[in-house]
């Protein structure tokens, strides 16, 4: 019988698709996968075909709930985990209690780094930034098994601590495309994923002012969204910026199959945007969704493959809006066969070979 393998993370499980992929796949490979997050967001309903667990939270604060959470879950881990257990911690927020019980039990444990937490532009040159920094530099060195999402990452924590993480990117599952490609008017432009600064998405909205016959569709939810939304109100721009909310895994892929454009255009904020590789790149990949682009390198890097969009020229609401009418320009279908590459080669098919040898060696 395969190990038990807990997985994690600070998160309320339930708009994780990371997670979800990857503890699908264990289990779809005969581990016997059990998950841990917590109710900071919420903890709202979900099935899964493996015991899952959310750690109750009583801080009022981001900061009082990390240190509530890792505690919480050090004792917790210590009543659950034995010699045939595999742990796996997802990201630098949850690892610390998860390093200290596989020390103290001589046991695996695998890091999933999803970005680089310690460099995330919510944290730059604050107080946390150098605590996530300190534990960071005390621990990473050590970890024997890694896997982070993107090849910028990887060679982000090589250079820096000297391990060599497997890069396990953040595909969907491949997906046999048959919809047929709709003619809208307005046309949809689409960002997707958290209201987050650095998003870009504060130019995408003024972009609007620049853009006729044209809808910004924001689907996701964070800590930007009222701003946001007043913003839009302010500049006047009601009738053409529409935010659809948190929504469902397969209610956001309905969105995005409908999109005619979509968007990833992180700004610079920090090395943890700098290498990253978001997952809405991906995932509009898989729907044949045509992108605008920053000019940043893991997204270069995709470009310089296959010809799935545009590349920024700079972040300025004009130059978005140029980008965003040149993909209209050609049309959704023209960009489809190198879309359909880029689809059969960025899937979790391919990535979950990866993974799975990852837990092989930690099951040696």
């Amino acid at each position: 019988m395969k190990k038990k393998i807990i997985t994690s993370a600070f998160s309320n499980l339930y708009t994780d698709q990371r997670i979800e992929k990857v503890c699908g796949t264990l289990h779809g490979n005969g581990y016997q996968v059990e998950l841990i997050g917590n109710d900071w967001n919420g903890a709202e309903q979900m099935e899964r075909p493996y015991p899952f667990s959310r750690i109750h939270l009583v801080s009022t604060s981001l900061k009082t709930a990390y240190f509530e959470f890792n505690w919480k879950l050090y004792h917790l881990l210590k009543k659950k985990a034995d010699q045939h257990t595999i742990l796996h911690a997802n990201d630098l927020d949850a690892l610390l209690p998860n390093y200290l019980i596989a020390k103290k039990l001589n046991i695996p444990l695998v890091f999933d780094s999803h970005e680089i937490f310690s460099e995330m532009p919510a944290i730059q040159g604050k107080m946390s930034q150098k605590l996530w920094r300190y534990l960071e530099k005390s621990i990473v060195p050590r970890i024997k098994l890694m896997i982070t999402a993107s090849r910028g990452y990887a060679n982000w924590f090589q250079k820096k601590y000297g391990v060599d993480p497997v890069v396990v990117q953040n595909a969907q599952r491949r997906l046999d495309f048959n919809t047929e490609i709709p003619d809208n008017h307005p046309k949809i432009f689409l960002y997707q994923g958290a209201i987050n600064p650095f998003r870009g998405i504060d130019k995408a909205i003024l972009a609007m002012h620049h853009l006729d016959g044209v809808v910004l569709k924001i689907a996701g939810d964070g800590p930007r969204k009222k701003e946001y939304e007043n913003f839009v109100v302010k500049e006047n721009l009601r009738q053409k910026v529409q935010f659809l909310g948190k929504l469902k895994p397969d209610d956001l892929r309905a969105i995005t199959l409908m999109a005619d454009v979509g968007m990833s255009i992180e700004e610079n904020g920090g090395d943890s945007y700098l290498y990253s590789l978001p997952n809405k790149v991906l995932d509009c990949i898989q729907c044949r969704v045509p992108l605008v682009l920053a000019d940043l390198p893991e997204m270069r890097n995709i470009k310089s493959q296959f010809d799935v969009g545009e590349i920024l020229k700079s972040h300025q609401p004009e130059d978005i809006a140029e980008a965003v009418k040149k993909i209209l320009g050609k049309g959704r279908l023209s960009y489809q066969s190198e879309l359909e590459k880029a689809a059969k080669f960025l899937c979790w098919e391919n990535e979950e070979i990866k993974l799975l040898k990852v837990f092989e060696k930690a099951s040696e």
